[in-house]
């Protein structure tokens, strides 16, 4: 089975910021949290994969086509949902349905009529009546009704309180029951990662640092709380990135460069991040 999502040396030159040969792969089955703090190039590349924005080089096959040469076909096969939503907010579910049914072959209107009656929402209200949880809710609802195979998530949970998250994330473990379905997701919230994330993907100023399957990466990596003696005492390889102060030392380390009898701290998704975005990065 091909991949869901190939990205081979994505540039994209802006004045002040590049994205500069970013390259990862999805497979199908799976989803990929793609983090990375503001500005760090996420949302550039998912333009890029929506062919949005015009590269400046690199190759991007989506469900095994061709992003730009196959652009119709690609979009009717993947689902997206944009953090500050994907549609007029003077339009209401009707004319919402109406839309889409217009713009994709394969849209069922019960489908979605389907998930608003399970939101709880209204479909004569108007987009810009509703909360923004329900206007979220809305536009997964859309990306979910038109037989997707792919779902690319920008912020999808960004600003929604836990309830409404965990309904989002559920809605999620639904789509992938399918072993033919797979998500990107971009999100800030690293604890919705946690729970739902196969791979992780961390971009930082325009560049992919890790691409990695979650759990090999939360069971390489570790907190390590030592003396700066200790520190030096390690082999360079197995410090992925440190910091160090006045009190002592901790840093994110392979397990498996560090004396058994030292004490290693289990490492979060979070955690990573923040070490290799603040701390200091030899490699």
């Amino acid at each position: 089975m091909d991949n869901a999502l190939e990205i081979k040396g994505l540039c994209k030159q802006y004045e002040g910021f590049a994205l500069e040969n970013v390259s990862f792969t999805l497979p199908r089955g799976a989803v990929m949290g793609f983090i990375g703090e503001n500005g760090a190039g996420k949302t550039t590349t998912i333009k890029s994969i929506l062919n949005l924005i015009r590269r400046d080089a690199g190759a991007i096959r989506v469900l095994g086509l061709d992003n730009i040469k196959d652009e119709r076909a690609v979009k009717e096969r993947i689902g997206v949902v944009l953090e500050d939503g994907c549609f007029l907010n003077t339009l209401n579910a009707r004319q919402v349905d109406t839309l889409m049914g217009k713009a994709y072959q394969n849209w069922h209107p019960e489908q979605f009529f389907g998930f608003m009656k399970r939101f709880g929402i209204d479909e004569r209200k108007k987009i810009k009546d509703y909360s923004k949880g329900m206007r979220m809710k809305l536009s997964i609802a859309a990306a979910l009704s038109h037989s997707a195979e792919l779902l690319i998530m920008d912020e999808p949970t960004s600003g929604l309180d836990p309830v409404v998250r965990d309904e989002v994330l559920d809605l999620f473990y639904d789509f992938m029951q399918d072993e033919g379905h797979a998500i990107l997701l971009s999100s800030h919230i690293t604890s919705d990662l946690d729970k739902i994330a196969d791979y992780i993907t961390f971009i930082h100023g325009g560049s992919i640092v890790l691409s990695e399957p979650r759990d090999e990466l939360l069971d390489t990596y570790g907190v390590l709380h030592c003396t700066a003696d200790q520190l030096a005492a390690l082999d360079p390889a197995a410090v992925r990135a440190k910091r160090v102060g006045a009190f002592g030392c901790e840093a994110l380390v392979q397990r498996g460069g560090v004396p058994e009898n030292w004490a290693v701290e289990p490492v979060n998704i979070e955690q990573i991040m923040l070490f290799l975005t603040r701390g200091e990065n030899d490699r």
